[in-house]
């Protein structure tokens, strides 16, 4: 879980305080808001892994927040119900209004952390270690090589990173935020160390061959595309 960017809303302080402890020594960065109002923020400003949310909130409740989150922002990253209301409808309830998994309280928060794990594999696509391929480009996890038009590419850890990052999301674009938050987290090098890895992985990509795969979007954020996507 190391990096991994959790949003906890729950109101009860005393659980909370356990959950982000626990979360943060398995080594996510985790935002906490004790109400969807903070959330609401939090959200609009931040970027997240997963949010683990509570039902029984202070005004607004979880469905209606995550209702909200779907429907409001377009936000798809994976929720986690946390709540005591275990009766069928109130799961089926939760689902339905956008939810991804649910949690009883009280539970173990090694189930917890494994719940949270396995989500996040699953919106990233990391169940299994798929090949990844765009246009010519292709990308071996279990091998850890990278090919285009048939030759291995040269490429340093944190470029691997990136591109697996990029080719996993394509043809989307990546924000720059998104990018540096899942691959340092709040620790960023400095300023210019991403521009530095985009370089030599523009390079090793793209310089050697007819088509750029690479795509910068100024104030957006980065993306690898086919050439026909590229140009649209």
């Amino acid at each position: 879980m190391k990096n991994l960017s959790v949003l906890l809303v729950e109101d009860h302080r005393q659980l909370a305080q356990t959950v982000v402890e626990f979360l943060e020594q398995e080594g996510a960065l985790v935002d906490y808001a004790s109400d969807t109002t903070l959330a609401r923020s939090l959200v609009q400003e931040h970027h997240y892994d997963i949010l683990v949310l509570d039902v029984m909130l202070p005004g607004e409740d979880g469905y209606t927040f995550c209702e909200y989150l779907r429907k409001d922002l377009a936000v798809d990253t994976p929720v986690i119900f946390m709540t005591a209301r275990d009766q069928l409808d109130d799961k089926l309830e939760g689902f339905a209004r956008g939810g991804d998994d649910y949690i009883v309280k009280p539970f173990a928060l090694p189930e917890l952390v494994a719940r949270v794990r396995a989500l996040v594999r699953r919106e990233r696509r990391e169940v299994a270690p798929n090949m990844l391929k765009v246009d010519d480009l292709e990308l071996d996890p279990a091998r850890q090589e990278v090919r285009r038009q048939g030759q291995i590419l040269k490429l340093s850890p944190t470029a691997f990173r990136i591109l697996r990052i990029l080719m996993r999301e394509s043809p989307k674009v990546v924000s720059r935020d998104q990018l540096e938050q899942e691959l340092w987290g709040d620790l960023v090098p400095d300023s210019d160390a991403l521009r530095s890895h985009l370089y030599n992985l523009r390079k090793a990509v793209d310089k050697p061959f007819a088509n750029a795969l690479l795509e910068t979007l100024p104030g957006v954020g980065f993306s690898i595309r086919p050439p026909r996507a590229a140009s649209q």
